[in-house]
């Protein structure tokens, strides 16, 4: 088979991913901010690469609703909105249920170590009031499951939900408290016994309690 000479260079897919993840975390961690005007020649040399990956960078950005592009004029990155939480964490709770359910059938004793294992450095962080710490085991705590869930196209829709829910821990409208704790803990235990029902209600129980402690914090 002859090879086609016009395919995309390995290359390029690496440089447009590495744009794309940095952009992304200076926009989570507020290094480039709200309404701040980006610019594709300057976000290059930064970067180290050419400026035709940094545009389909910012274009998937835009997709995601992290930045605006306004076409001959200039692109920017969103506000953040700390009510969109009432429309991030529902679905986002109800994927992460499903994976919950679907991980059942594929559970080893492995995997429930590394779960407990991984809830304990999720306390540790919570009591020493580490709470960037807390929040990445607390991802990781999660991602143990839906990788047990093995659905590719949950996967991919989370890894952009949870994007933007790292955002807002940035900017104070999700707090991790003790209570996460006791319901991981009692997550690990429905998967021991697979109830595959229970354990899906109290994954969404686990996410949507964010959107009543928003709602208190912000009374």
């Amino acid at each position: 088979m002859p090879i086609p000479i016009n395919h995309s260079k390995p290359v390029r897919k690496t440089a447009k991913v590495k744009a794309f993840h940095q952009l992304q975390q200076w926009i989570i961690d507020g290094t480039l901010l709200p309404g701040e005007k980006l610019i594709d020649s300057e976000i290059a040399a930064a970067l180290g690469v050419s400026r035709t990956p940094v545009r389909e960078s910012l274009q998937l950005l835009e997709v995601q609703g992290f930045v605006k592009m306004y076409p001959g004029k200039a692109t920017q990155v969103t506000e953040v909105k700390k009510e969109t939480i009432k429309d991030l964490l529902p679905p986002l709770a109800a994927l992460q249920a499903l994976s919950a359910e679907l991980a059942i059938p594929h559970l080893t004793t492995e995997v429930i170590s590394l779960l407990e294992e991984t809830n304990r450095r999720f306390a540790d962080a919570i009591r020493s009031n580490d709470s960037f710490s807390a929040l990445k085991i607390d991802e990781q705590f999660h991602q143990i499951i839906v990788n047990t869930a093995n659905n590719p196209y949950i996967l991919s829709i989370l890894e952009s939900l949870q994007a933007h829910v790292r955002r807002l821990f940035f900017y104070n409208s999700i707090v991790l408290t003790e209570k996460s704790i006791d319901e991981h803990n009692q997550i690990i235990e429905l998967m021991k016994k697979r109830d595959a029902i229970e354990v899906s209600a109290m994954m969404r129980e686990n996410w949507l309690r964010a959107i009543n402690e928003f709602h208190v914090k912000n009374k």
